[in-house]
């Protein structure tokens, strides 16, 4: 019933997040955090490229994993453009095996939130901490939900050209305080002179975690030196009205 990331979502996420698009100021506060870096770069959840290609351009060894075959296509693509030759990799963050080890593992703007159980994300944890070199840093963002109204319906239009555009419809299902999630549903439309051309729909979860919480999980696993950054602000404190928070731990 449901699609992940298909062909018209992967289409409107490039119309509106090219290659090299700061979300939040997150392209920014990566790459100061990752100056210095000169072992390999793994981009958990890469997607088509917005912030993996910037990296290679930067002249870091970086490559990408997701779960998504046209996000990937598209990155390809991108990369392919560029003369860029990154290894890209299909598979569930939460259940891969590759066979080089990093020294950074990044996962910004809050994509690991996608993961929609804690038995996976955990699972993603342990991967991350098998796939890293000693003294190897994990680098991630959490989200933490705010302004949620269940029933909540936002429409949005996009002109992709004079004759030719997409509707996203978002419709808030339910959030759930004991499980800790967000549910929502997407439906995409893509009209080409008043045709209806295309449809999709996706379920779209997003789970948050309280931020001692969070780093207990990544103690369990073996990583230490955790900190976290609220905001883009290097190690600023987490407050009340804090959205988005960045963890950041060193494998053993």
């Amino acid at each position: 019933m449901f699609s992940y990331y298909g062909k018209l979502s992967t289409e409107l996420y490039d119309f509106t997040k090219p290659v090299g698009h700061s979300v939040q100021g997150d392209i920014e506060y990566y790459f100061g955090i990752l100056k210095g870096t000169k072992g390999r770069i793994l981009e958990a959840a890469s997607g088509s490229g917005r912030f993996l290609i910037p990296l290679l351009e930067k002249g870091y060894h970086a490559d990408g994993i997701d779960y998504s075959s046209e996000m990937l296509a598209s990155c390809r693509k991108r990369c392919d453009k560029r003369g860029l030759k990154p290894n890209l990799y299909e598979a569930n963050i939460c259940d891969f095996s590759l066979s080089l080890k990093y020294e950074v593992i990044v996962i910004p703007t809050g994509s690991f939130c996608l993961i929609e159980n804690i038995k996976d994300a955990k699972n993603a944890l342990k991967c991350f901490y098998n796939h890293l070199i000693p003294n190897g840093r994990l680098i991630l963002d959490l989200l933490i939900p705010s302004d949620w109204n269940t029933g909540e319906i936002f429409t949005s239009t996009f002109s992709l050209s004079s004759n030719e555009g997409i509707i996203l419809e978002n419709k808030s299902i339910e959030i759930d305080w004991v499980e800790q999630y967000t549910l929502s549903h997407l439906r995409y439309e893509k009209w080409k002179k008043g045709e209806l051309q295309d449809t999709e729909l996706q379920k779209f979860v997003i789970r948050w975690y309280g931020v001692e919480e969070f780093k207990l999980l990544l103690e369990k696993i073996g990583f230490s030196q955790v900190t976290c950054s609220a905001e883009y602000n290097y190690q600023k404190l987490p407050s009340k009205q804090t959205k988005l928070i960045t963890f950041e731990a060193v494998k053993k």
